[in-house]
């Protein structure tokens, strides 16, 4: 990606070396987690904010780190990823304010905070193992830098577009929120069987998917910032985070019942139908048969 000269974003909360104290509940959470929050529901064959928000929650340990990884201060390494962050989702902001400005509404940029380890959220306190996530109460996303690392090594997806692509996803969701979309997803879910709320949380993500194609389709056409690789990279990622990868790594066979996100080409198809025209109105996932 081609981003080392583009705007950086203002709305960055850099949480590093926070600490929470001894005693802080972990759990009760309402953010949509695609690392081993995902996993673990695969295996229960749960919907993962089921977890989140009835699950009983547990004592979580002190929490912190040393000194000079402070609030707004220097992680070793992670810099350079600060200031990428920054320009990904100033450039979100371009996308979805001009989008917002031509369909006669105003666009509300999310914060993104940062954070290492532990978080308090609007949503309850998360985990680093939960990966990122937005919350809906507070409009924020949270990403700890290390899932990056993850993404790399755990899931096989590397690349700076592959990491753009997680946080134009939850900005996504942030998009969704200001539609008013999350809010009827979640109401509708709560009168359905667990099978039929999971189908409707697979169109949620793959919409989300979408918006962040949306976004990849005017970083490329308007702003010249990809090239044909970092398109790969992004598909990479995409496909990673299928529920069928997931499943598979996880317990070695696929329970299509319980996807909660979609499957690697489920994810791929809505991406690419985001990214080919950048039109959201073509990202309508819940009033069509065939995912």
């Amino acid at each position: 990606m081609w981003w080392q000269e583009g705007r950086r974003s203002d709305n960055i909360e850099d949480q590093r070396g926070t600490s929470l104290p001894r005693g802080v509940r972990v759990g009760g959470m309402g953010g949509l987690g695609v690392l081993v929050l995902v996993v673990l529901a695969m295996v229960f064959g749960i919907d993962p904010r089921a977890l989140l928000q009835e699950g009983p929650s547990v004592d979580s340990p002190y929490v912190s780190v040393p000194p000079n990884q402070g609030t707004g201060g220097a992680v070793s390494g992670h810099d350079e990823l600060r200031d990428f962050v920054a320009v990904v989702l100033g450039d979100t902001e371009d996308t979805w304010q001009g989008v917002f400005r031509r369909a006669g509404r105003t666009y509300e940029p999310p914060k993104l905070v940062l954070f290492s380890e532990a978080v308090q959220s609007g949503c309850g306190v998360a985990g680093a193992t939960i990966g990122p996530f937005y919350c809906p109460l507070d409009r924020k996303v949270y990403l700890d830098l290390s899932f990056f690392g993850e993404l790399r090594d755990r899931f096989r997806a590397p690349g700076d577009f592959a990491q753009a692509y997680v946080i134009a996803h939850e900005v996504g969701h942030h998009v969704q929120n200001l539609l008013g979309i999350s809010q009827k997803v979640h109401a509708l879910r709560s009168q359905l069987s667990p099978a039929e709320a999971n189908q409707l949380s697979v169109r949620l993500e793959l919409q989300a998917d979408c918006f962040a194609g949306v976004w990849g389709h005017h970083a490329d056409k308007g702003r010249q910032m990809l090239d044909a690789a970092d398109i790969e990279e992004g598909l990479q990622a995409t496909s990673a985070l299928g529920d069928d990868r997931l499943q598979r790594r996880a317990q070695g066979y696929v329970v299509p019942e319980s996807f909660t996100h979609g499957s690697a080409a489920q994810r791929v198809r809505w991406f690419q139908e985001g990214f080919a025209g950048g039109d959201p109105e073509e990202c309508d996932t819940f009033n069509i048969d065939q995912l």
